[in-house]
């Protein structure tokens, strides 16, 4: 008797994306594959393993150009700081798929995390590719420049600040900010590094049991 069982599909659609710091020179930047189907909730956490953010800051997608056009995409327990206003505009991530917001290649989002320090990011759609799941697995991060900003540092004000007190052996705060960069390298992007943590990532939601990626360069 034949088998019923569902084969694996051959190819499934990834959305290949960009995302870069605003306001910081050279460009902090990442490429990266996520499934189609992707929810902007855990593309979030996605972004915070591609960039190197620790997530412990409040975070929101925002489309629309206009005031009275912005929509604010959050998590399900953010409260808005009980706002009206902005309650009427927000959004559950996690019920939002994000080619729902990105429709379009070339189309694109702001992603702000920490409110505070307000890292805002530039999200672009950059094409829709087709992967061999049992070749590939998502996510994958493809590219990438530079280091993320440590957590806290303050904004890109404070980070400009910070990387010119590393680099000056003569500022009296030298090694005391040295020391709380905790040996920050403005320069240093490891893409194996990125790809590992997406891997175990992927691997405690329930994927990639039996494909193990190749973590070297691909």
């Amino acid at each position: 008797m034949p088998s019923t069982a569902r084969k694996p599909p051959t190819q499934v659609a990834a959305l290949q994306l960009h995302v870069s710091l605003k306001a910081i020179e050279p460009p902090i930047w990442r490429r990266f594959w996520v499934e189609e189907t992707i929810t902007l909730g855990r593309l979030h956490e996605v972004l915070q393993i591609v960039m190197g953010w620790e997530n412990y800051h409040l975070h929101q997608f925002i489309t629309g150009e206009r005031f009275e056009e912005k929509l604010y995409y959050t998590p399900p327990w953010d409260d808005g700081f009980e706002d009206p206003e902005f309650s009427a505009r927000q959004r559950d991530e996690t019920r939002v798929k994000a080619r729902s917001i990105l429709p379009l290649v070339r189309d694109s989002v702001l992603y702000e995390y920490d409110l505070g320090d307000s890292w805002e990011h530039t999200l672009v759609l950059e094409k829709v590719v087709l992967i061999n799941p049992m070749e590939q697995w998502l996510p994958w991060c493809l590219d990438g420049r530079r280091a993320c900003p440590p957590e806290d540092v303050g904004g890109t004000g404070g980070y400009a600040s910070f990387l010119r007190t590393i680099a000056d052996p003569t500022h009296p705060e030298h090694h005391e900010t040295v020391a709380w960069g905790q040996g920050h390298e403005p320069e240093r992007f490891d893409r194996k590094a990125v790809n590992t943590a997406l891997w175990w990532w992927a691997k405690a939601r329930g994927r990639h049991r039996k494909l193990r990626p190749d973590l070297g360069e691909h």
